[in-house]
């Protein structure tokens, strides 16, 4: 897939093959290895990597710039997608939601 600049990956919780990926807290997994904590002593979500929700379903939203901010995180993203065959798309404009405090823990 040739990345856009401007545009971002959004990995869902599918397999190719159309069957939930377990575990389910993997979204969270990535994304907290992205994060960092603010004054406020919580964990704030980095905007490049993060939990999201595209049409109702929780997502993982990674900037295409990550590969040149970021190019192990980026090759560590792309070779687990691979590796458990997840459906991924690129876009440039959708609606996509961050996920609230009570959905971040319904979600776990």
């Amino acid at each position: 897939m040739e990345l856009i600049t401007g545009c971002k990956l959004i990995i869902r919780s599918v397999t190719e093959d159309g069957r939930k990926f377990r575990p389910s807290d993997w979204i969270e997994r990535i994304s907290t290895t992205m994060a960092t904590f603010g004054k406020d002593n919580r964990l704030h979500y980095s905007n490049d990597v993060r939990p999201g929700m595209v049409d109702g379903e929780k997502c993982l939203l990674v900037e295409n710039s990550v590969k040149e901010s970021n190019p192990s995180a980026f090759e560590y993203i792309m070779a687990f997608v691979k590796a458990n065959r997840l459906q991924m798309s690129q876009v440039c404009e959708t609606k996509i939601s961050e996920l609230s405090d009570s959905q971040k823990s319904e979600a776990s």
